[in-house]
């Protein structure tokens, strides 16, 4: 099973920005697709966005099109989500998930999970 460690996550303002990192070690993160998800309390997980293997292709759920930056640091075997202009509405826990093949939104498509970081938007 593969290895991966989120980070990042803490407390901000509204308006305010974090940027979480997805670290793995042992094996070359680059080679696989890594998609960013979300939970808050009593929902179910949504996809948010997903980089490729080697960072070809890049997607956005709707509601962090424009607010939200997914990117990978190749030496660093690591993927970044930049989040910009947080609102309250994304307090949530935080995971990263790999998978070998293409980008996909739903959570049943990805096999190995990070532990996540809690996110809390508030005044």
């Amino acid at each position: 099973q593969l290895q991966l460690v989120e980070s990042g996550g803490g407390l901000v303002q509204p308006g305010g920005s974090l940027t979480l990192s997805c670290a793995a070690s042992g094996f070359n993160l680059n080679v696989y697709t890594i998609g960013w998800f979300r939970q808050a309390p009593g929902k179910e997980r949504e996809g948010l966005s997903c980089i490729s293997s080697f960072g070809g292709s890049l997607t956005y759920a709707d509601l962090v099109k424009g607010r939200f930056t997914i990117s990978r640091d190749s030496a660093k075997n690591t993927v970044y989500l930049q989040m910009n202009n947080l609102k309250p509405d994304d307090t949530a826990v935080y995971f990263c998930a790999a998978r070998r093949a293409g980008c996909r939104s739903s959570v049943d498509n990805y096999n190995d999970w990070g532990q996540g970081t809690q996110v809390t938007v508030s005044s």
